[in-house]
Formats: structure tokens, C-alpha cells, sequence
């Protein structure tokens, strides 16, 4: 039997612990329906609640974001002449060639991000699973210097075992390989699978690994990025992350589309720097030399806008993009998300662009791996539709790509979902595309998949059973802290 005076120790010690919680979602200011839940969550579900607010509901302090940006500050320092030289050659050879709209946004984009537009780049979209694997295996086979992946998720399957051996084998033939994995996407892959690669010679780190002896409790502001870099010159970057499923084995969901790019040219440049940043924040170790960030060169014709986002940036970076695009569209909108939980203003920018009379179109998966961020999102279906708007169901698979087109001239690819994670809590990557060539493959493609898709309607929702009906309202309650 637990003596008296522990338990009422304890409970003093718990009421403390909440109450010091509570300050904390009233201090560090967020949505007001977030905060709202997290209080009562702490309050009533007091032991459960605290142990959810410190590994998922509790962002970074500013002491380590602080550190973060001492460490990645020093990359962007060295990189200042070829960031130089990249603006120079934009300036030269594209931007008289966009228009007043287009222009704005870059330079939205460029005030809120840092980053420079480059144009002079070969892009290249692929939809294939398979074929985007091979491109990921040849890129990675023909680096002679270094070659540089980060993932989110990384498996111990066919997939990732092929991988890992021929990132052993360039690794033998004197390439620098480096691969960052995020701590608690891959927290599956086995020790076996990560010794395999360092005592070969791969060099593996884990970005915020969970480590309760050193107070990292936090299992929110996670590495979401997928890239590959080879030699500073040649890149793929997307959606899609390294296991089985993402090419199409998963025995529940079934084929799995991906959205991903292939890039040569200045913009792998700042590719480059992406990893670097993250890998100094998870290491130490700084590339700045020449070796990993030679010259950039010019191969083709796009314009390119390289877009890294996470919860150490002053602004929500990727809604405030998402929100300025939405309200400058004129004539058309197709998105594709594999998770979509908006906010009250995402929600505005969708609608106000639909009673503008834009044609606002979004497509998502009906099966998925998450159920309770699909019926978040159904939640907010009614409403939409009242504005106008044309949602579109997918049912022969996973949806997992991202991607946006705005009015056939402008495109959005990369590993942001539309959620509030993707928006404040993860760290993301996004590739912005000045040119009616890629936008319109992504008007193609959404065309492609929305042909054997369902289209959602008023008496669709209103035909929901009692039992959807609450299940919609509860994934609701809970879009806050997702």
C-alpha cells in the first residue's frame, strides 16, 4: 500500500508540474484553439495530459533554437559569393521576363525565406515510383566527390537495404557519402542497420534524437525533408521517402504516388546548403569549401526557388507562402495533399479565393495510413463546398504528393503537407517553379489522377452516418495539436 504522504507528495509535485505547463501554452503564444485544448487537456487528464504536452506539444526552447541558427548561420556566411553569384545570373537572364504578379511573389518569398531565385536550371517532374528510385540510384553512382541524403523516414526493407548498399559502395570507392536521418521517423530502422552503414564507411547522424537523460523529450519539430544531393551539381528532392511503400507495396493502401523533381543547376546550390544547415545542427561538422559548393552553372531554362521552412523561422514561412500565393491567384487552383487539417486562415484564403470566382480544385486520398487527419479534414468539407470550392477524393491508393498549381505559370512541389505541423512544427522543404511548363505538368497530372477519383458533394457529406458524423467532429476537437 502507497503511504499517504507520497501520494499527496506526488500530487503536489503533479499540480506544480501542470500548473508551470499551463504558464508555458499561455506564455509562448500559438492558435487560440490549440492553446485552448492543451489547457484542458493538462487539466483534466493531468498525468497523461503533462506527458503529451512534453514530447508533442511543447515546441523547442529559444535556447536551443538559438543554437541552431549560431551553427547553421556560419554555412550561409559561406556561402555568400556563390549566393552573389546566383542572384546576379537571375538578374540577368530571367527577371525581365516575369511578370509584375510573378515578381512579388519571389520577392515575398525572398523577404520571408532568405532564399534567392535561380534561374539556368534543368527540372525534371516524375511521378513514377520506380523510375524516380533508378534516377536516386544512378545520381547517387555517379558522384565522384560527395554524395549527401536526408530523410525522413528510412527503412530496414528490400528498399532501404538496396540503398544503403550502394551508398556502401560508393562510400569504398572514396566518395564522402553522408546520410541524416530524422530520430523519430526512422526510430524503427535497427542498430544492425546502422552499424552496416558506419562500419562500411557511410557517415550517419540523427537529427533531435529522443535522449530522456539529456531532457529531449521532444518528439515535435521533425526532420520532414526527402534529398539527395550528388557532387553540388545534381539533386532529387519531393515527397517521397526510402521504403517499400513508397513504391507501391503497402498491403493495405496499395499503389503509392509521389511527386518528386530532378534538378540540375544553380538551384542545387542552395539544395546543398539545406543539408549542410542540418547537418552542422546535428553534428557540428561544417561543409563550406568548394569541394561540396563548387560554381553554379547554368544547364537550362527555369527559374528556381529553393524554400526550407521548420519552427526556427520568425514566421510560419510555409502558410505565409501558401496564404500570399492562395490570395494572388486570378483563374485557377489544384492542390494535392495527403493531410489536410487548415487552420481558420488557410481556411479564409481557400474560400475567399472561390467567392472571388477562381477555380479552387483539391484533390486527397480516401484511404490513408493517418484515418484521424482524414476525418479532420472531411470535417471542414461543408464549408468549403458552400464557398465553391471542388474537393476530390482518391481511392486507388496513397496520395502522398504535394504539389500546387496556380494559374498554369506557378508551381509548388516539395514535403510540406497542408496541416499545422507541415506549417509551424516541422522542419519541411519545398521547391517553387516559375514556369507555365511545370505548372501545367502539375495541372496534367492532378487532371490525371481526379479522372478516377470521386467528387465530393453537399449530399455526399449530408449522407454521412451518425457514427461518421461524430467520428468527423472528434478528428476535429482534436486538429489543434495535430
Amino acid at each position: 500500500m502507497i503511504p499517504a504522504w507520497l501520494v499527496t507528495t506526488l500530487s503536489i509535485i503533479n499540480y506544480i508540474a501542470v500548473a508551470l505547463a499551463i504558464a508555458h501554452v499561455l506564455r509562448y503564444r500559438r492558435d487560440p484553439r490549440g492553446m485552448f485544448a492543451w489547457v484542458l487537456i493538462l487539466f483534466f487528464l493531468p498525468l497523461v495530459g503533462l506527458f503529451l504536452f512534453l514530447t508533442v506539444g511543447n515546441m523547442p526552447v529559444k535556447r536551443r533554437v538559438k543554437r541552431f541558427e549560431k551553427r547553421t548561420g556560419k554555412i550561409a556566411s559561406a556561402l555568400a559569393r556563390q549566393t552573389a553569384v546566383v542572384r546576379e545570373q537571375f538578374d540577368e537572364r530571367q527577371s525581365d521576363e516575369l511578370d509584375e504578379d510573378m515578381q512579388r511573389l519571389i520577392e515575398f518569398a525572398y523577404t520571408v525565406t532568405g532564399s534567392v531565385v535561380s534561374s539556368g536550371n534543368q527540372v525534371i517532374l516524375s511521378h513514377d515510383a520506380e523510375k524516380t528510385f533508378l534516377e536516386k540510384q544512378l545520381i547517387i553512382n555517379s558522384a565522384k566527390s560527395s554524395v549527401h541524403l536526408q530523410y525522413y523516414i528510412y527503412a530496414d526493407d528490400e528498399t532501404g537495404r538496396a540503398l544503403s548498399q550502394l551508398l556502401i559502395d560508393r562510400a569504398k570507392a572514396g566518395v564522402e557519402v553522408r546520410l541524416l536521418l530524422d530520430a523519430v521517423g526512422c526510430w524503427r530502422l535497427p542498430r544492425r542497420h546502422v552499424n552496416w552503414l558506419k562500419d562500411n564507411g557511410v557517415q550517419i547522424a540523427f537529427f533531435m534524437p529522443w535522449r530522456p537523460t539529456r531532457r529531449r523529450l521532444q518528439l515535435n519539430c521533425r526532420n520532414h525533408r526527402k534529398l539527395v544531393v550528388a557532387d553540388g551539381k545534381r539533386a532529387i528532392t519531393g515527397s517521397s521517402n526510402i521504403a517499400n511503400e513508397y513504391l507501391g507495396s503497402h498491403p493495405q493502401l496499395g499503389p503509392w504516388e509521389d511527386t518528386n523533381l530532378f534538378i540540375k543547376g544553380p538551384a542545387v546550390t542552395k539544395l546543398q546548403e539545406v543539408f549542410a544547415e542540418d547537418w552542422v545542427a546535428s553534428t557540428k561538422e561544417e561543409l563550406t569549401t568548394d569541394r561540396y559548393f563548387p560554381d553554379p552553372e547554368a544547364v537550362g531554362n527555369q527559374a528556381v526557388q529553393i524554400v526550407a521552412s521548420g519552427p526556427t523561422d520568425v514566421v510560419p514561412v510555409m502558410h505565409q507562402l501558401l496564404y500570399a500565393a492562395l490570395s494572388n491567384a486570378r483563374h485557377a487552383v489544384s492542390f494535392i495533399t495527403p493531410y489536410f487539417v487548415p487552420d481558420q486562415a488557410m481556411m479564409l484564403a481557400l474560400t475567399s479565393a472561390a467567392y472571388r470566382g477562381v477555380r479552387v480544385r483539391m484533390l486527397v486520398p480516401s484511404r490513408t495510413d493517418h484515418p484521424v487527419v482524414l476525418w479532420a479534414g472531411r470535417s471542414n468539407y461543408q464549408e468549403l463546398l458552400d464557398a465553391g470550392v471542388e474537393i476530390l477524393e482518391y481511392p486507388h491508393g496513397m496520395l502522398h504528393s504535394k504539389t500546387v498549381a496556380i494559374d498554369g505559370r506557378w508551381g509548388m512541389i516539395g514535403s510540406a503537407n497542408m496541416d499545422v505541423r507541415s506549417f509551424r512544427i516541422n522542419f519541411e522543404l519545398t521547391t517553387l517553379l516559375y514556369d507555365d511548363v511545370a505548372a501545367n505538368t502539375l495541372k496534367k497530372d492532378f487532371q490525371r489522377l481526379a479522372q478516377d477519383s470521386i467528387a465530393i458533394t453537399s449530399e455526399s457529406v449530408e449522407s454521412w452516418s451518425l457514427k461518421e458524423q461524430i467520428y468527423a467532429g472528434l478528428a476535429r476537437m482534436t486538429s489543434p495539436m495535430m
